[in-house]
């Protein structure tokens, strides 16, 4: 399956989607515990990066310092797409929100402060509504 590349219609199309919790950002010695629902590995040279639930990462004790909201864009983007996440990350720059993108194989993901999740998916709604043919 080949994935979107027109920045038009990704932008058009890319349906943002909230999911339900907190998620957090921490980093671990080794490799990651098989019992977490991990939504995001990042193997670095000081340690693995997870994120996960917040209730999971207190429950296995880990510390963290970002509590993030996760919004999937469900446009299937082509890995090589130019301008996707520059396009959303500088949006929301632009309403003084912050982001973290994770590009997955189908999708890119962004992590927003928890806080701002609700004005997040509306920025990125109205982005997207602003593209549409």
């Amino acid at each position: 399956m080949t994935g979107e590349r027109d920045l038009r219609r990704l932008l058009g199309t890319m349906e943002p989607e909230l999911h339900h919790g907190v998620w957090v950002f921490t980093s671990v010695k080794g490799p990651a515990p098989d019992s977490l629902d991990i939504a995001v590995t990042v193997s670095e040279s000081e340690g693995t990066t997870l994120v996960l639930p917040q209730q999971q990462a207190d429950a296995a004790g880990f510390s963290y310092d970002f509590r993030a909201a996760w919004i999937t864009l469900r446009v299937h983007s082509a890995l090589d797409a130019i301008g996707l996440t520059a396009a959303v990350a500088t949006h929301l720059a632009d309403h003084g929100l912050s982001c973290n993108v994770v590009a997955g194989f189908y999708h890119d993901h962004v992590f927003v402060p928890y806080a701002e999740a609700d004005a997040a998916l509306s920025v990125l709604k109205a982005l997207s509504a602003q593209h549409r043919t």
